[in-house]
């Protein structure tokens, strides 16, 4: 899983999400707004947390299984955590090898001919830095 801070940066980058099952999520609340639940990560589910559209666009509704008073949630007090296979899927046609080093992994993609290599521990980090790098240098 990539980290919250990554999440947060792929978001403000322009990563967009459309929510599905099996996602996870943390919230992402306005400062005035305290609640524990922020740090928790949430899955999307039918049974639990369910994506609606409603008018206004994408609410996250919570469906009474949570320890915590909250009914729902825009799209936008969310903070996607997406999956090592998300990921990869995102980077599309730029995606070239995942290769396991010594002690770290390093994700090789290749944006107009000009091959870029991102590594990181974590698999699911290194993805998320080159998905960075690729909306970067698409605006």
């Amino acid at each position: 899983m990539i980290t919250r801070e990554l999440a947060v940066t792929l978001r403000d980058a322009g990563l967009v999400w459309h929510p599905a099952e099996g996602d996870r999520f943390q919230l992402d609340l306005p400062e005035e707004v305290e609640l524990e639940a922020e740090a928790e990560t949430f899955t999307v589910s039918e049974m639990t947390i369910e994506a609606r559209q409603t008018p206004s666009g994408t609410d996250l509704a919570f469906n009474g299984t949570t320890e915590w008073a909250l009914d729902a949630v825009t799209l936008a007090d969310a903070v996607w955590l997406p999956r090592e296979d998300q990921l990869r899927d995102l980077l599309r046609g730029t995606f070239r090898a995942l290769k396991r080093l010594d002690d770290t992994f390093r994700v090789e993609i290749e944006i107009a001919g000009v091959p870029l290599a991102f590594e990181h521990p974590n698999p699911s980090e290194a993805y998320g830095r080159a998905l960075l790098e690729l909306i970067s240098r698409s605006h």
